[in-house]
């Protein structure tokens, strides 16, 4: 869910081979008008690679669909593509799984945002449109998937916000299904980072929450609801355990106790 490839300029910039993964050809192309923006016609354009598809087959992706892109003029002569078990580190930001229309349902009549970007496609099996019990299943996917391809020892970040949805303005534990389905695919719950959204104003914190949030907590109280802004993301860290050897005869004695 690389979207317009922000972290793959940044890891390339540093001289890490990076690989991202989008379903939507839209955001897919300007990722990699991004990455030539930034390279030009330096060879290290050679370290990032745009794979489209979907997240949930990203072994797939990493091992066919990347192999693929290695034989193009931009890749060639690269070393293989990464194998499953072989990656360092899974960094992603998944849908945070609330409509902005969900939340104008509460704040307000109208539509405020634009069609052809409101849960990244128009299309309805993008995980964008994902809500509820499939929100939830799409993910644990996707999550062991990212499992799978670490390698023992790599990390997944996954940045995630709790925001607040229609039909009542309750605040969804997101981040606490997080550490859960990421917890249920095998991987250590590492630590936890809080992003403030704010800037640097001489020697104070400015707060800059989203424009819909702010918005939906304005009209909240206009209405009586003393409703906080969210003023932060979580950057929720895990890393795949590695496997230690086993004493000889350690696992017959388990066994046989």
């Amino acid at each position: 869910m690389c979207g317009i490839g922000t972290t793959l300029v940044e890891a390339s910039d540093l001289g890490r081979r990076a690989v991202g993964v989008e379903l939507e050809d839209r955001w897919a192309r300007l990722a990699s008008a991004n990455l030539d923006l930034l390279h030009g016609e330096r060879s290290t354009r050679s370290l990032a690679l745009i794979a489209e598809g979907d997240a949930r087959a990203l072994a797939h992706l990493l091992t066919v669909r990347a192999r693929r892109l290695l034989e193009d003029e931009h890749h060639r002569g690269v070393a293989q593509p990464i194998a499953a078990g072989a990656v360092d580190l899974v960094l992603t930001s998944p849908p945070y799984a609330c409509e902005i229309a969900d939340v104008n349902e509460v704040s307000g009549p109208g539509p405020l945002r634009r069609t052809d970007t409101t849960n990244y496609s128009y299309d309805r099996s993008n995980i964008g449109h994902a809500r509820g019990e499939s929100y939830v299943v799409a993910m644990r996917d996707i999550y062991r998937a990212c499992a799978t391809v670490l390698k023992p020892g790599g990390f997944l970040v996954a940045v995630t916000k709790d925001m607040r949805s229609g039909g009542g303005g309750a605040l969804r534990n997101l981040s606490g299904e997080t550490i859960t389905l990421c917890e249920d695919a095998g991987l250590m719950y590492w630590q936890r980072v809080i992003g403030l959204l704010a800037s640097v104003r001489g020697d104070e914190l400015v707060m800059r929450p989203s424009f819909w949030q702010t918005l939906h907590a304005r009209r909240r109280r206009a209405k009586g609801d003393r409703t906080q802004v969210v003023a932060h993301e979580d950057v929720l860290v895990f890393r795949k355990p590695i496997l230690a050897a086993s004493p000889m005869g350690a696992a017959s004695s388990r066994k046989a106790a």
